[in-house]
């Protein structure tokens, strides 16, 4: 029987043996400008603009193939017009809930082929998501940093790492800090945590002051019921009005909620910390569609993210839910990959 590629990394979560150390010098990898950053994982230091190996020209769901467009670009460092280009230190990485409804070792290997300079482990009911040891083995097998945990405060979360808030940010406090993830990103409280919600702004304080984790607080969206909008969370769907230290800012998030994520972002200013990049039409549910699909202004905020030398993260979290083939997930999350190592860039202006 042929083992599929899930089934391996199944078998690395598992304590598999290590595969190759480093994937540095790949076929279209830029360098990155100087900046002051975290430094990357294994074998991924001054990756900028790396799409991965061309692989063919052909074209996908009638769009040109993003791997043909990598290999067309313009060479390293310089624009399109021989003017030198600054790309900040600001890693780009995938969510594992990009992949979904495969796994989080599927992530891993897709993270690792296509270029992305880690991951952000969305912690959930994939039971290898949950597990410390086992994220270790796959971020050692593929040489994939693990940039952030997504703290499980979702819906469907609400038991994975037990059923209390406080536990479940502890836990991952516990284990982005041993697994050299920089950020946990955590959702405000939902409106019938009652307790929760009352000590969240000090509590989230109290936390970020024990540790070097940066616990990011992510922007969320009301819900609109004939005419109407409700908010699920307290004290709102938009944090920024709160003290916190960091912030993740979610531009599908902002297309549901109607809101000016350009404005959001000035607004939080030096406390963004987190970037989830993806698009939005502004329908009343989340669609998380790759970027430049939409209407939000993604490749603005990207060029404004270099333009101010951000050194935090920017995490593709899209929805592939919908395609059939490996081919066609893998093709959208390398379409994702290429228009934000495109826009994350600044070059001079024309005089």
């Amino acid at each position: 029987m042929t083992t599929s590629p899930a089934s391996r990394d199944g078998a690395a979560a598992g304590g598999g043996a290590a595969g190759p150390a480093g994937r540095a010098g790949r076929p279209g990898q830029l360098s990155r400008g100087s900046g002051t950053g975290a430094a990357a994982g294994p074998g991924r230091a001054g990756r900028a603009a790396q799409v991965g190996p061309p692989r063919g020209t052909g074209t996908a769901n009638g769009r040109p193939s993003a791997r043909a467009a990598a290999a067309a670009a313009k060479p390293a460092g310089e624009s399109a017009l021989g003017r030198p280009v600054t790309v900040p230190a600001a890693r780009v990485g995938l969510s594992t809930a990009s992949v979904y409804p495969e796994s989080t070792a599927v992530a891993f290997e897709l993270a690792a082929r296509l270029g992305y300079d880690g991951v952000e482990v969305m912690v959930w009911t994939d039971p290898v998501s949950q597990d410390p040891d086992a994220l270790r083995r796959l971020s050692d097998y593929h040489g994939v940093p693990i940039l952030a945990l997504h703290a499980p405060c979702l819906v469907i979360t609400q038991r994975v790492w037990g059923t209390e808030p406080w536990g479940k940010l502890q836990r991952a406090r516990a284990a982005a800090e041993r697994l050299g993830a920089g950020t946990v990103v955590v959702h405000p409280p939902f409106r019938w945590q009652r307790d929760y919600a009352r000590t969240f702004r000090t509590g989230i304080d109290r936390l970020a002051g024990e540790t070097d984790v940066r616990f990011a607080v992510e922007n969320m969206f009301p819900l609109r019921v004939r005419g109407r909008e409700v908010s699920a969370y307290a004290p709102d769907w938009d944090p920024t009005d709160e003290p916190h230290r960091h912030f993740t800012l979610d531009i599908s998030h902002t297309a549901v909620a109607r809101a000016d994520p350009l404005a959001l972002m000035d607004k939080i200013g030096g406390r963004l910390a987190h970037v989830h990049i993806a698009d939005g039409t502004g329908l009343a549910k989340d669609e998380h569609l790759v970027p430049g699909r939409g209407s939000q202004p993604c490749g603005e905020l990207l060029g404004r993210l270099a333009e101010r030398a951000f050194t935090g993260t920017v995490i593709v979290e899209v929805n592939t839910r919908r395609v059939i083939t490996r081919p066609e997930r893998e093709n959208d999350l390398a379409e994702a990959l290429a228009f934000t190592r495109l826009h994350l860039a600044t070059a001079p202006a024309l005089t």
